[in-house]
């Protein structure tokens, strides 16, 4: 048997850049033959089909090469998803260099990496790197932990304040698994608040663990590849919240609302919309697709918090319907109620 097929697992809050960031791998991968798993948080595959549009594979290497596993959250479907999935890969080790595995939101990465132990896993492959994408942006504006002044003021106050909810612990886990951290989005924040971010990071990580500033995940592959980590041999130094726990346990009343409408939108009344919507619930993340008006291309549109872009990224094929396809990611969210708001638009 030849050598193991080295994996990267790339984690990260949502809506923090995973896909931005392996896309550019993707079109960057210096000869690399680079297979990908994706895991969907819903029902609607946005993240694998953009993944499949960056236009570098040949067709039919994207539909083979691009794995979507869209029936809930990796780490608590490693067994039933991942193990039949990775197995099939391996089938085609001679066929593949490294392995990117882009990790839901809301994924814990150590479960993943402990199903590399498993048998039928660990003689053909091997964690080289966890990657741990942050937004610059979110964390500054306190939509992950709060205000960093008031909480740094807080914990030297009284360090037995430390009352984080599961979205807070998540965040602690994914930093406390990485090999390395990708700041991104530091082009929206001044050089001053870049700084505050990267030191208030770097108390929470790891000892040698470094934070690397990033733009719409343009970064060296090189520096992503090749760790040699074996991270799955090692998992004792990196901590977790659920190491006590058999079974970890999401927020129960975390959800996905996935929207598939006939309706085409002008992209600023759809933003607004989108905007109010955030401000009236608790939604975390915005992803999608939009058919737009009089326009052959389709419309790409992200949302995180109030924050939102849209781009064109290909023309709509004559195969496909014109459909505007969106998922959003929240708590308690009420799919007839969201569908009412956006059709009336």
């Amino acid at each position: 048997m030849g050598a193991k097929i080295p994996v990267t697992v790339v984690t990260g809050f949502l809506g923090s850049g995973k896909t931005t960031l392996l896309r550019h791998l993707l079109q960057n991968n210096q000869g690399r033959r680079i297979a990908v798993i994706v895991n969907e948080f819903g029902e609607v595959g946005i993240d694998g089909e953009l993944l499949r549009s960056c236009q570098v594979c040949e067709e039919e290497d994207a539909t083979t090469n691009i794995v979507e596993l869209t029936n809930g959250c990796l780490c608590c479907t490693v067994q039933e998803e991942f193990l039949p999935t990775m197995q099939e890969l391996l089938k085609r080790s001679e066929q593949i260099d490294c392995l990117l595995i882009e990790t839901s939101g809301l994924a814990l990465p150590k479960p993943l990496v402990q199903a590399f132990r498993w048998p039928e896993i660990r003689t053909g492959a091997t964690v080289d790197g966890v990657i741990t994408v942050v937004d610059c942006e979110a964390v500054a504006a306190g939509t992950l932990v709060g205000d960093l002044d008031a909480l740094t003021a807080q914990r030297e106050a009284d360090p037995n304040l430390e009352h984080e909810t599961p979205i807070e612990e998540l965040f602690e886990d994914q930093l406390a698994c990485a090999d390395l951290v990708l700041l991104t989005k530091v082009d929206r924040v001044d050089a001053e608040t870049q700084t505050k971010v990267e030191e208030w990071l770097r108390q929470k990580l790891p000892i040698g663990v470094k934070v690397v500033p990033c733009r719409d995940g343009e970064i060296n592959p090189n520096l992503l590849l090749g760790f040699n980590a074996a991270v799955e041999d090692n998992l004792e130094a990196r901590p977790s919240h659920h190491d006590t726990e058999e079974e970890h346990e999401h927020d129960d009343e975390i959800n996905s609302v996935h929207l598939v409408l006939d309706q085409a939108f002008e992209p600023k009344a759809l933003t607004a919309t989108l905007k109010q919507l955030v401000q009236d619930q608790e939604i975390y993340r915005i992803k999608g697709f939009v058919d737009v008006p009089n326009k052959p291309m389709r419309m790409v549109v992200q949302g995180v918090g109030d924050r939102f872009e849209h781009f064109f990224d290909r023309p709509w094929q004559v195969s496909e319907p014109r459909q505007t396809r969106l998922v959003l990611i929240g708590r308690a969210l009420d799919q007839e109620q969201i569908q009412e708001v956006l059709c009336s638009i």
